[in-house]
C-alpha cells in the first residue's frame, strides 16, 4: 500500500515544482509565480500560482497538470474547485498548485499573504 511519503519518492519538491511550471506554461497559463514557503508553513515547500484566461481553462489546466504529474510518478493527493473553474487547487504534498481565473486571483492575492520578501520566483514564459 502506498503512503504519502513514498508517492513522490521519484521526484524532489523542486523537481515537482519545475514540472508543474513547465506543464502550466505549455498549456498557456499566465503569470506563473512560485512561492517557496518552506520557512513559512509546514503544509508544503512550494506554492505555484498561475492565472487562466477563462473558467474552462482553469479546469483544463488542473486536469492536465494532475495527469502529467501522475504520469511522472507524483500522485495528486487532493483537488478542490476544479469543477467551478474559478480557483482550482491541486495538492501534490510538497507542492500545492493554485490555478485562478483573473478576478479570483486579484481578489485573493495569495502572493501578498505568503510573501516574505525573498521567496518569490517568476517563471519565465516561453
Amino acid at each position: 500500500m502506498e503512503n504519502e511519503a513514498t508517492v513522490s519518492a521519484s521526484l524532489t519538491p523542486e523537481e515537482i515544482k519545475n514540472a508543474v511550471c513547465r506543464e502550466l506554461d505549455e498549456r498557456k497559463a499566465v503569470d506563473i509565480t512560485v512561492l517557496k514557503v518552506t520557512d513559512l508553513t509546514v503544509i508544503a515547500d512550494y506554492f505555484v500560482i498561475c492565472t487562466a484566461r477563462s473558467n474552462k481553462q482553469v479546469k483544463a489546466l488542473a486536469e492536465y497538470v494532475g495527469e502529467k504529474l501522475e504520469e511522472m510518478g507524483t500522485k495528486v493527493l487532493r483537488t478542490d474547485g476544479v469543477a467551478e473553474g474559478k480557483w482550482a487547487v491541486i495538492d501534490f504534498g510538497s507542492v500545492i498548485v493554485h490555478i485562478f481565473n483573473d478576478d479570483t486571483r486579484v481578489f485573493y492575492c495569495l502572493e501578498k499573504l505568503w510573501t516574505s520578501g525573498d521567496n518569490v520566483e517568476f517563471y519565465p514564459a516561453k
